[in-house]
Formats: C-alpha cells, sequence, structure tokens
C-alpha cells in the first residue's frame, strides 16, 4: 500500500463524487471518461482504500472516501484562496476574464457591450458562460458575475446596477397583437419550466396566471422568447430581452419586483485586479446608463 496522495488524484475524486459519475468528472476535469477511471482505480489501489460505490444510478463515495473527500474540499478552498489573493495583485491589463451571465443578457444587452470593452483593453480575452456560477465565483470558476440577483452572496462585492422589468409579449403575427385589450386567459402561454421556478417571472406567472392554458414550457428564457416569437404563445419576459428581440410586441404594462435587480459582481480578493477592476467598472457603468431598457420605462403597444 503506498498512502502517498496526489492533488490531480484529490481533484479527480472530488469531481467524481460531484458529478456522481465519470462522464460528469471528465467534463468538470477537461479530460476523457478512460482518464477518470485509471486515476480512480490507480489511487484506490495504492490506497488499499475503495473510495466509491459503484451503483446503477452512479459513483456514490463509501465511508472512507467521504473522510478523504471532506479532507480534499478543505485543501480546495485553501488553494482557492491562494489563488484569488494572488491574482488579486495582477496590475496588467491583459489576460483571461471569466464572466458568468444569464443567456437573456448574452442574447440582448452584453453583445455590444463586450465589443466596446474589447476595443478598450484588446490585451484582455473574455470567456463568457450562462451555467449558474454565482457560488462558484469563490472557486474561480469565473471572475465576474453579470446576473439579474435576489440577494447576492456576503463573499461577493459590486453594484446594483437597475432593476429589472418583465412584461408580457407575442408575435407581431398573433391576434393578441392586434386587440385592443388583451385577457391573459384568453390566449396560451409559453413559460419557464421547473428549473426556472425560482425566477422572478415565473413567480409572476404562478401567482397572476395560475390557471393559464400552457402551450410550451423550456428550461431557457431565450427558449421562452423564441417559441413566442414564432406564435407558439404568449411569453412574460425580461424586457431587456423582450423589447430587444425583432417580431415581438409588448401588450401588458411592465412589471419591475422589488427583489429583481441586475448586479455585477466579483470576489473581494479580486475586485483590485487591474482586468477585474477596469471590467466591472466599465460594465456597471455602461449598464446603468440602459437603466431605461432595463427596467422596461417604454410603451405598450396595448393593454
Amino acid at each position: 500500500m503506498d498512502n502517498r496522495i496526489d492533488w490531480e488524484d484529490l481533484q479527480t475524486v472530488l469531481a467524481v463524487a460531484e458529478a456522481g459519475s465519470l462522464a460528469g468528472a471528465a467534463r468538470r476535469l477537461g479530460v476523457n471518461h478512460t482518464t477518470v477511471l485509471r486515476r480512480i482505480g490507480g489511487f484506490e489501489q495504492r490506497l488499499g482504500l475503495r473510495l466509491f460505490d459503484r451503483l446503477p444510478a452512479g459513483y456514490a463515495l463509501t465511508a472512507g472516501g467521504e473522510e478523504l473527500a471532506a479532507a480534499a474540499r478543505g485543501m480546495a478552498a485553501t488553494v482557492e484562496a491562494l489563488e484569488r489573493r494572488l491574482a488579486g495583485q495582477d496590475l496588467r491589463l491583459e489576460g483571461t476574464l471569466r464572466v458568468a451571465t444569464a443567456d437573456t443578457l448574452t442574447a440582448s444587452v452584453l453583445p455590444p457591450l463586450l465589443a466596446q470593452f474589447r476595443e478598450l483593453h484588446p490585451g484582455i480575452v473574455i470567456e463568457v458562460t450562462t451555467a449558474n456560477l454565482m457560488a462558484n465565483l469563490t472557486r474561480r470558476d469565473a471572475d465576474v458575475a453579470i446576473r439579474p440577483v435576489l440577494d447576492p452572496p456576503e463573499t461577493l462585492v459590486g453594484r446594483r446596477v437597475a432593476g429589472i422589468a418583465f412584461a408580457a409579449y407575442t408575435a407581431t403575427s398573433h391576434p393578441a397583437a392586434r386587440a385592443g385589450t388583451v385577457d391573459p386567459a384568453a390566449h396560451p402561454w409559453v413559460a419557464p419550466d421547473d428549473s426556472l421556478a425560482g425566477t422572478s417571472v415565473a413567480r409572476w406567472m404562478r401567482r397572476a396566471l395560475p390557471e393559464a392554458t400552457i402551450a410550451l414550457r423550456a428550461d431557457s428564457l431565450v427558449e421562452v422568447c423564441r417559441a413566442a416569437r414564432a406564435g407558439i404563445g404568449l411569453a412574460a419576459l425580461p424586457c431587456y430581452l423582450g423589447d430587444a428581440t425583432e417580431g415581438l410586441v409588448r401588450i401588458a404594462t411592465p412589471t419591475v419586483p422589488e427583489d429583481a435587480a441586475l448586479w455585477v459582481l466579483t470576489h473581494e480578493d479580486l475586485r483590485r485586479t487591474a482586468r477585474v477592476s477596469a471590467f466591472t467598472e466599465f460594465m456597471a457603468a455602461a449598464l446603468a446608463r440602459r437603466r431605461d431598457l432595463l427596467e422596461g420605462r417604454r410603451p405598450a403597444v396595448a393593454g
């Protein structure tokens, strides 16, 4: 038995534990399925300890694996904190900047702003993800988050840019677009699915339209928008997306929930990194200038 522990082995164990499968761990680590299987098998053999139970539903940690994984998480947190502090001392306006945001923003207001930022700072390479990585800013999966947030985590710092309004939209070809007054109950709707149950749009639909006829559900508000534009049904959308989408018209007065706001956030340890500071200051100011769009202050077509 060889009790030596390699950090790469610990990262592999954590990836499998969090993903619950070899395939999921391989995607996280950027390697193939066979590599993960070989690393786990070799690590178990060197330790003389089974770390995972191979179950039909996936990989589950054994008692020994849980103990190892708990220690590995503590080590990972220490390494990540050190990486953030070191990155926070970087004064160069160059390098990679990872931005976590919402797909509704990348489909509307963000692309031209990213282009403007790149013109100002061509040495910074921007990586954008629309995965839900708010909690993982501490793990440096992203450097900055631009997201509609109900309550930013205490570990993050940043600026509230604007409220987020949403309204009902329909395709320009839909009968509701030509009606003087729209009865929401008289038309089918396109709705977010259960994965988006916590969004302001989903909460509003449950409260205001409990008996609505649902023609289609989607796991992305961008897909909801596309389905509405195709005429499948009415849709509640953020005004910054609905108003920017050709082929859609607004048919109701916007709603601005008190708890919905757009934030530009980063981790305390990264806020003084030159590229992070430049990006957050630029983006907060640029988005603030678009507050009318974000808060829906445009006239509705009907209703």
